[in-house]
């Protein structure tokens, strides 16, 4: 979300055109932007895409393997550095479970003793078995009431009445002057999701990341971020589905979400805090030049899906792909073809036709490239080490940072929140 800044002037001058009247409305306007250098936050949510993050939790068979894929380096989803030491951060996945509605929050290790939640995922199952799923960024990382959840059509999933957003019930959105495709979920099809059919078993453990700060699997190798045009430019061509099969909403469904979990289970770090307000996440925007590497980079990897040349609109979705079909659709019956009642032949051959063998193999044959009898060895090269397919371009990450600044003391009283915000 952005802010624009309207300035309206109005003049009027009476009729001895000695008085003039100079009136400066100044109106701000919320509204979601739609494509380049507007569609960043300016906050470091930035460099994790949480629309790529609710694809893999969707995908995903268990919260174990969905913590797995959010950090590895292929999925390209994770781009945070949180405590600026030019390495990517662990996203930890912890679930807590409240009268059954599950809130899995997604969490940083900052340093030993500071944790700072990145975001959460608020899954509530009804007595009718319909399944609502947000995902809340946190407001020191989104801003306020950054909330996505997939598009729905089902009773009891509808968007509040008091809500008017373009999303809602729209089947058509505008993006870059091209109409994408709005699709929806059905109750049926978001409960047959693989993790939410997981997490709702009785036999269901509840999961808790075992990592934490230097502690982490073996398999991670943290790697260095990239700057956030490279970043978007990547996902770019992802935007497509993005938009098409979730949507933003500024409220929760979930009513007891602020008495339950941000006020007493959010965690958030002074650490994370003072470095936001000294600008140290800005330098990531520092290379807007970098978006058609990055543009580069997703056909490079992705090189089955419809490539898309740096500046060049956005291709319209397929909607007749569903992803997790939860309900199976009845075959529409094709239309027989009717054969001509005297259908005429095509190139008939002679009655008696003369056959020939086909390449003949001579009796003799001459081999081809006979190997001598003493070859030459071989030399062996200098460097045997073979170059890796696909190195990260080095272009693409950013500089060494800046020292981390001294932790300055937050005024007293700042806001609610900092009362139920103490780490564990």
């Amino acid at each position: 979300m952005i802010r624009v800044t309207l300035q309206i002037y109005f003049m009027c001058m009476s009729r001895s055109k000695n008085l003039v009247l100079l009136l400066l409305v100044w109106t701000t306007i919320p509204c979601y932007a739609q494509s380049g250098d507007q569609e960043k936050l300016g906050l470091p949510g930035d460099n994790l895409n949480l629309y790529a993050v609710m694809r893999l939790f969707q995908e995903s068979p268990t919260l174990e393997e969905f913590e797995k894929k959010l950090n590895e380096e292929n999925s390209q989803v994770n781009n945070l550095d949180l405590d600026g030491d030019d390495k990517i951060d662990y996203i930890k996945v912890n679930d807590e479970v409240q009268d059954g509605v599950h809130n899995i929050v997604l969490q940083v290790a900052v340093n030993e003793s500071e944790n700072q939640d990145v975001a959460v995922f608020t899954v509530d199952k009804d007595r009718d078995g319909n399944v609502n799923i947000q995902l809340t960024g946190d407001e020191e990382l989104y801003g306020k009431n950054y909330i996505i959840e997939p598009n729905t059509t089902a009773v009891g999933s509808t968007p509040n009445p008091g809500y008017t957003g373009s999303l809602g019930d729209a089947k058509v959105r505008k993006l870059d002057d091209k109409e994408i495709v709005v699709n929806h979920f059905s109750t049926v099809e978001i409960r047959t999701w693989p993790i939410v059919e997981y997490i709702f078993v009785p036999s269901y453990v509840v999961w808790r990341s075992p990592w934490y700060w230097g502690y982490y699997p073996g398999w991670w190798r943290p790697w260095r971020p990239w700057y956030w045009d490279y970043y978007y430019g990547y996902h770019y061509n992802f935007y497509n589905y993005y938009w098409g099969w979730y949507r933003p909403v500024p409220f929760h469904r979930y009513p007891y979400w602020n008495d339950y979990y941000y006020r007493r289970n959010r965690r958030y770090s002074p650490y994370v805090y003072n470095r936001r307000m000294g600008g140290y996440y800005q330098q990531t925007y520092s290379r807007p030049e970098m978006r058609r590497d990055g543009m580069a980079h997703y056909n490079k990897v992705n090189p089955s899906r419809p490539v898309l040349k740096p500046g060049l609109n956005r291709p319209a979705p397929k909607p007749a792909v569903r992803p997790n079909p939860g309900v199976t659709r009845p075959v529409t019956p094709t239309r027989p073809v009717t054969k001509p009642t005297n259908p005429r032949p095509v190139n008939p051959g002679p009655t008696n036709p003369v056959t020939r063998p086909v390449n003949p193999k001579p009796t003799n044959p001459k081999p081809v490239n006979p190997k001598p009898t003493n070859p030459r060895p071989t030399p062996k090269p200098v460097n045997p080490s073979p170059k890796p397919v696909n190195p990260s371009p080095k272009p693409a990450t950013r500089p060494a940072p800046k020292p981390a600044p001294k932790p300055v003391p937050r005024p007293a009283n700042p806001s609610a929140r900092a009362a139920h915000s103490t780490p564990r």
